[in-house]
């Protein structure tokens, strides 16, 4: 059986940018497409911010490894010009929806500073907590 991993895009903004979030005259037209296609822009640092909100367990390796991100200055500002795409309020969705989205935007992302990537859900494909964040 094939697992069906879910996916995500997120679109990488120059620092001096990333203030001014998608309503900058460069990024409108990326604006515009993301509305088409039902997906909102999330900063990384808000995400990781509301995550470390919610967080009941402040032992847990993946809320550690989240809080000594946020705590070094030079993450913090990566991850605020970091923007993970939601489609209809979700984080992760089908290849098909961000396959769709994905050819929608490359065209316009020519001739400007940003940069998009993809990840998706296989454990394979993503980084291990680090040891020192990792239980006891």
């Amino acid at each position: 059986m094939t697992v069906a991993w879910q996916h995500q895009l997120r679109l990488h903004l120059p620092e001096g940018m990333a203030g001014a979030g998608f309503e900058a005259p460069a990024l409108r037209p990326l604006a515009a497409v993301l509305a088409a296609h039902g997906a909102v822009p999330v900063s990384q640092l808000a995400a990781f911010e509301a995550y470390l909100a919610e967080a009941t367990d402040p032992a847990d390796p993946l809320a550690r490894w989240t809080r000594a991100a946020l705590a070094d200055p030079a993450k913090r500002r990566r991850h605020a010009a970091a923007f993970a795409l939601r489609i209809g309020g979700r984080e992760v969705y089908a290849e098909a929806e961000a396959d769709a989205l994905e050819a929608a935007l490359l065209p316009l992302l020519e001739g400007l500073p940003v940069r998009l990537t993809r990840h998706d859900t296989n454990p394979a494909s993503n980084l291990p907590i680090p040891p020192e964040h990792r239980g006891r």
